[in-house]
């Protein structure tokens, strides 16, 4: 899968994505990441990306034409994305969309980052094809949000997570949260791991996480709950089944 991106900080990006799984997905192939230094547009010999906006006021806006000559002489996949607040929300939901892109034409999608006071708006309306947000918050630019967007969406390539199963066993993939998770020891502080985790009953393990899951979604994060329609009979069979177990998200698990 391919993914460009446009930054005025380019080495800042690097450094991060040379690590981890995204640094091994590029390092085996699964994962083509471009990232582009938005000063390569500039015109001028000080390599300038801003201006003062028309109209006064405070801060820099990125201008339309470096932005618009980093975008062209790249020629990166379509869709490109500009990062900024007025955005379709980040959910597992979209990262699977994203994915899916790898499947076009381009063989992925691009992002560009806005800085300062954001891009010139002649930017959003006729060079990129649509906005993404990762939340209703300020940060100083979109280079955190264009790597939250890349590592939701590279651990879904097939490869890149090593186990597959675990992509789809995450929080969100199922719509619902996951199930609590334990390591060893099995006792730690006197708390114990719970005793069916220990049983090598496999198809009851995956009852009691499948409760877990919903009792977890059910105490931390209802509305997704809600959204899916609610609870079904056999979910309600599995609550009433594991009525005992432990409460994850409760404060005292962790001391």
């Amino acid at each position: 899968m391919r993914v460009d991106v446009f930054t005025i900080f380019p080495d800042l990006l690097e450094h991060y994505c040379e690590g981890s799984l995204l640094g091994r997905a590029r390092q085996q192939g699964l994962l083509d990441l471009r990232i582009h230094d938005l000063r390569s547009g500039a015109a001028d010999s000080r390599r300038s990306v801003d201006d003062a906006p028309f109209g006064g006021g405070a801060g820099m806006v990125l201008a339309p034409g470096p932005i618009f000559a980093a975008v062209e002489a790249a020629a990166p996949p379509r869709p490109l994305y500009l990062l900024g607040p007025g955005g379709r929300r980040l959910d597992q939901r979209l990262a699977e969309e994203l994915l899916a892109t790898a499947d076009s034409p381009s063989g992925g999608f691009s992002l560009l980052c806005g800085r300062y006071e954001g891009v010139d708006q002649r930017v959003a309306d006729h060079l990129v094809d649509g906005e993404l947000s990762i939340g209703d918050y300020v940060l100083a630019g979109g280079e955190v949000p264009a790597l939250v967007v890349i590592e939701a969406v590279a651990r879904l390539v097939p490869g890149v997570m090593g186990n597959e199963a675990s992509a789809a066993d995450e929080s969100f993939s199922s719509g619902i949260l996951e199930y609590p998770q334990y390591t060893r020891p099995a006792v730690f502080r006197g708390w114990a791991v719970p005793d069916v985790l220990l049983s090598g009953d496999h198809g009851r393990i995956a009852r009691w996480r499948r409760a877990m899951a919903l009792r977890r979604t059910l105490e931390l994060r209802s509305d997704l709950l809600e959204a899916a329609g609610g609870l079904d009979g056999d979910d309600r069979r599995l609550l009433e089944e594991f009525g005992d177990g432990p409460s994850p998200g409760a404060g005292d698990r962790f001391g």
